[in-house]
C-alpha cells in the first residue's frame, strides 16, 4: 500500500473549513489543511468558477495548476450575490471551524457575511483573510501582486548579485509564504487560542507583512552602525566564496554552502587547496577567491563533483531542474512528491509528478483523499446535508444560484 493510502487517523480529522478563496494563496493554504484531514468546502460563483480551472490546461480539459492547488476539496458552486446563495453559506459557517476568503478589503462585508456577521451565526468560527495589505492602513484599498509585495519590503531589492537590477522571483514569495503560509499558521494559532477562550477569532493576513519574518536576517544591518545590507555583499548572497553557485565543465552548476568553518575546511582539503582555509571571511581578495573557485569548478562535469562530494560532509551540492527535482530519490521519500491518482498524461500514462506532503507527524505524511473536483461537483451532496429537498435544490439550480456538475 502507498504512503499516501495508509490507513492512520489525521491530525486534522474533524476540522470542518470553508475555502472561499482562488488562485494561488488561499487554495495552499487550504489544500495542505485537506492533507493533514480537515473537511474542506471550496466556494465557487456558479460562472467559470475559481480562474486557475484554465491555466495549463491538460488534454482531458483539467488544469494541472488547479490539480496542484486543489486536492482534497469539494466543491459547491453559490451565487453569492443571491440571497438565497448567502443562505446556503450562512448554513455552512454555522457548522464550519475555519472560512478562508480572499477577497478585497470589505467585499464580504458589503454581502453581509464578514466576520462580524457569521460570528453571530456561530461564535466558535475562526475567519481569515487573505488580502496584499490588510484590513486597516492607507494600502488597504490598494491593488497589488506578489512582485509589488516583495519590492515594497525591501526584499526584492536585495534579490541580485552585486552591481545588477533586482530579478524576478523564481516563484510567488509573497503570496506562498506571505500568504499561504501565514494564514496556515494564524489559523492554527486561533485553533489554539479558541480551546482556551472558547471562541473564534478573525485572522487579518497581509501578504506585505508576512513578509517581514524572511526579513530577520538582512534586517540585522539597519542596526549595526548603519550598515545597510546590499545586493550580493552579504554572507549568504553572494559575497564569500564558500557560500556561492558555480558553474562546471558541462555547462551545469553546483551550490557551494560551506558557510561554517568546519565544512569550510573539509571543502579545501577535498579539492586539494588547503591554502584558502584561512582565506575565507577576508575583506581582501573575496573576487579572487571566488573566481579561484569558479576556476577550479570548471575543471569537472557536476557528475563527478556530486561523486566526488558524496558522503564527504562538504555542503556542496547540484542545482537540479524540477524535472529532476520531481523524480529524485531524495524527493520521493516520504511523499515530498507523489503521483495523481486518475490523472494520465497526454500519451495515456500516468500523470506528471504533483507536490506532496510537507510534513511529517510521528512519520506520516498526509493523505490524498480526493482527487481535485470539477466545477460544482459536490453542491447537491452538501446541500442536502445541510437539510435541502431535491425539488429546493432543482429549483436554485434553475435559477442560477447554484450549480452542480451533472
Amino acid at each position: 500500500m502507498a504512503k499516501a493510502e495508509r490507513e492512520y487517523k489525521l491530525p486534522l480529522e474533524g476540522l470542518m473549513v470553508l475555502d472561499l478563496t482562488r488562485l494561488l494563496p488561499g487554495p495552499l493554504c487550504t489544500m495542505l489543511l485537506g492533507d493533514y484531514g480537515a473537511e474542506i468546502i471550496k466556494i465557487e460563483d456558479t460562472k467559470v468558477g475559481d480562474p486557475t480551472r484554465f491555466a495549463g490546461l491538460s488534454s482531458q480539459g483539467e488544469s494541472s495548476l488547479f490539480r496542484q492547488l486543489n486536492r482534497n476539496k469539494k466543491s459547491v458552486a453559490l451565487d453569492l450575490k443571491d440571497a438565497a446563495g448567502r443562505s446556503v453559506l450562512k448554513k455552512l459557517a454555522g457548522q464550519a471551524d475555519v472560512l478562508v476568503e480572499g477577497f478585497r478589503p470589505g467585499v464580504m462585508d458589503r454581502l453581509g457575511l464578514g466576520y462580524g456577521d457569521l460570528s453571530t451565526i456561530n461564535a466558535w468560527l475562526i475567519y481569515a483573510a487573505i488580502t496584499g495589505y490588510g484590513q486597516e492602513g492607507s494600502y488597504r484599498d490598494r491593488v497589488g501582486h506578489d512582485l509589488n509585495y516583495t519590492a515594497l519590503t525591501g526584499l526584492l531589492d536585495l534579490s541580485a548579485s552585486t552591481g545588477e537590477a533586482p530579478q524576478m522571483p523564481a516563484v510567488q514569495i509573497a503570496d506562498i509564504a506571505g500568504g499561504s503560509m501565514m494564514a496556515l499558521n494564524g489559523i492554527m494559532i486561533a485553533l489554539y487560542g479558541r480551546v482556551q477562550s472558547g471562541k473564534g477569532a478573525f485572522v487579518d493576513v497581509s501578504m506585505l507583512r508576512g513578509l517581514l519574518p524572511f526579513l530577520a536576517y538582512p534586517a540585522s544591518g539597519l542596526s549595526d552602525e548603519g550598515k545597510l545590507p546590499r545586493r550580493g555583499e552579504g554572507y549568504i548572497t553572494g559575497a564569500l566564496a564558500c557560500y556561492n553557485i558555480y558553474e562546471t565543465a558541462d555547462g551545469q552548476y553546483m551550490s557551494l554552502g560551506a558557510l561554517e568553518p568546519v565544512f569550510w575546511e573539509r571543502f579545501c582539503e577535498v579539492v586539494g587547496k588547503p591554502q584558502w582555509v584561512a582565506r575565507q571571511f577576508e575583506e581582501k581578495g573575496r573576487e579572487e577567491l571566488i573566481a579561484e573557485v569558479q576556476a577550479l569548478f570548471k575543471e569537472k562535469s557536476r557528475r563527478q563533483w556530486e561523486d566526488l562530494f558524496a558522503a564527504r560532509e562538504v555542503c556542496c551540492e547540484p542545482v537540479i531542474d524540477l524535472q529532476e527535482a520531481a523524480t529524485n530519490p531524495l524527493n520521493q521519500e516520504n511523499d515530498l512528491w507523489i503521483d495523481e491518482p486518475g490523472i494520465e498524461d497526454n500519451h495515456g500514462g500516468d500523470a506528471g509528478k504533483t507536490i506532496g506532503f510537507p510534513l511529517l507527524f510521528s512519520g506520516q505524511s498526509g493523505q490524498v483523499r480526493l482527487r481535485s473536483p470539477r466545477h460544482g461537483e459536490h453542491t447537491t451532496e452538501v446541500l442536502k446535508s445541510l437539510g435541502y429537498g431535491s425539488s429546493e435544490i432543482n429549483s436554485m439550480k434553475k435559477r442560477g444560484i447554484i450549480k452542480t456538475a451533472d
